[in-house]
């Protein structure tokens, strides 16, 4: 999967915090900024594929 997402991403007290600028209900945490960024694509994956079972097929389409 190819895309390119803008992160938003601060220090709390002792994680990386951030979350996706396209998709903002899409949250994560990290010890480190490589950390957060696997994070986020988890989260971004785990929400994109609810729900699809079994085996699946991706078209490219446009509207």
């Amino acid at each position: 999967m190819n895309k390119k997402f803008n992160m938003i991403y601060w220090k709390s007290e002792n994680t990386w915090m951030g979350k996706l600028i396209e998709h903002p209900e899409i949250i994560a945490e990290g010890e480190t900024l490589e950390e957060l960024e696997n994070n986020l694509y988890d989260t971004y994956e785990a929400m994109l594929f609810e729900g699809v079972t079994g085996e699946h097929k991706i078209k490219e389409t446009f509207f």
